[in-house]
């Protein structure tokens, strides 16, 4: 642990937990006698999903899938045809995953798509993507935490903090 170094903590546990009860809040209003199968993008939306799904008081359906590059490296196992389908991802910078994943997943015939993140970066965005539900907006820093992660590491951490430099095995590019 002593060979880390972070910036200022961004979003403290608590403000994360805030929100997070927000929007479970807001996404249980929206889906109100509906079903919701909620899709987590692998990994680094696993924390964020978990305290969502605790979040949202309906009875509620999860499934996840893992995405590198505009490809699914491992896919859903429900069947999303006529069922409401809210995506939920860790991060929307340049927005190519995030679109890619919304239109990959409507042409399967779901009966909506949506997408919830936890941080938005609009500022880095390339591709257009409606965001329905947004956690907080990010500053252009390159954060970990809360399931973001550098290299594979730090993603146990209970707040979101700025990485200003890593042990030197893992230099910051």
């Amino acid at each position: 642990m002593n060979d880390r170094v972070f910036g200022k903590v961004i979003f403290t546990q608590e403000a994360i937990k805030s929100r997070v009860a927000e929007l479970g809040l807001q996404i249980s209003k929206d889906y109100a006698n509906q079903e919701l199968l909620m899709v987590g993008v692998l990994r680094g939306a696993y924390t964020f999903f978990a305290d969502l799904s605790r979040a949202v008081s309906l009875s509620i359906q999860v499934d996840f899938l893992m995405v590198s590059q505009q490809r699914v490296i491992s896919d859903l196992t429900e069947n999303i045809a006529g069922r409401h389908v809210l995506i939920v991802e860790d991060i929307v910078d340049s927005g190519a995953t995030a679109s890619f994943l919304k239109k990959a997943l409507q042409t399967r015939n779901p009966k909506s798509v949506r997408l919830c993140t936890l941080l938005d970066k609009p500022y880095a965005r390339k591709v257009a993507v409606d965001i329905d539900y947004i956690g907080f907006s990010a500053p252009d820093r390159f954060v970990v935490g809360y399931g973001l992660d550098y290299k594979n590491q730090y993603r146990n951490l209970p707040y979101i903090a700025v990485l200003e430099k890593a042990n030197p095995n893992h230099a910051i590019a």
